[in-house]
């Protein structure tokens, strides 16, 4: 069932005045011409500033490298779509017929896109204030308890250093198999480490989602926390 302009309002904690640019905001590419594309290009300006100010305040002493890489943590495709779906936002998108019947709404990039979407309209309905104020609601929670700098690197970078600092192989990657239609892909990789009795296998919608989740489970194996 879809989720109701005023239902998604109050999750988001601000009421529009002008509705059209919700529902624009919730019109995905393959539903028509006229869709979210460029409220999404104006949401992601938004995104980035807030998060960023955000960080600058509350993290004096951390270094630019650092407060880069949370910022990039904050407002990466996976975060976005975990937001938007605490919104339950894939259930108010409106989606062609052929993207409803691969479940587009469930779909990690067209929930980050979305999420976006949303955050310029709001900022074109209420201005920056009200647009950020949305910002910082939604992740208020995220920005109270930040990565520690260690967990900023990825599964990857992790399980590379973790092996070289014990003057072990570097892993071997190998794609084993991609799945599914073009538009909705599954790649399976496998992780090869030095010292493990089998490889370790990922699946995720890109080959490097696969290898990361791939790293992530030789890392559990290895150190046993990932």
């Amino acid at each position: 069932m879809r989720q109701s302009q005023d239902q998604l309002s109050e999750r988001l904690g601000y009421r529009f005045k002008n509705p059209e640019l919700l529902e624009s905001a919730l019109t995905h590419r393959s539903f028509g011409r006229r869709n979210n594309e460029r409220l999404e290009f104006l949401g992601d300006a938004l995104l980035n500033f807030v998060i960023a100010r955000e960080l600058f305040d509350r993290c004096p002493e951390l270094a630019e490298g650092v407060l880069s890489r949370l910022r990039a943590n904050l407002v990466k495709g996976d975060t976005l779509a975990e937001v938007a779906f605490e919104l339950d936002l894939g259930h108010s998108l409106r989606l062609g017929a052929g993207a409803r019947k691969t479940g587009g709404y469930r779909r990690k990039s067209i929930l980050a896109d979305a999420l976006e979407a949303v955050l310029g309209a709001v900022c074109l309905d209420g201005g920056t204030e009200a647009g950020a104020a949305v910002v910082q609601r939604l992740f208020a929670e995220r920005l109270a308890h930040l990565p520690t700098e260690g967990n900023l690197k990825d599964p990857k970078t992790r399980l590379q250093e973790y092996l070289q600092a014990r003057g072990a192989l570097l892993p071997i990657y190998q794609l084993e198999a991609v799945t599914g239609p073009e538009h909705d892909q599954r790649f399976e990789v496998s992780c090869r480490v030095d010292g493990a009795a089998a490889p370790f296998r990922g699946v995720g919608a890109s080959r490097r989602d696969a290898e990361q989740q791939a790293a992530s489970l030789a890392l559990l194996d290895l150190e046993g926390d990932v």
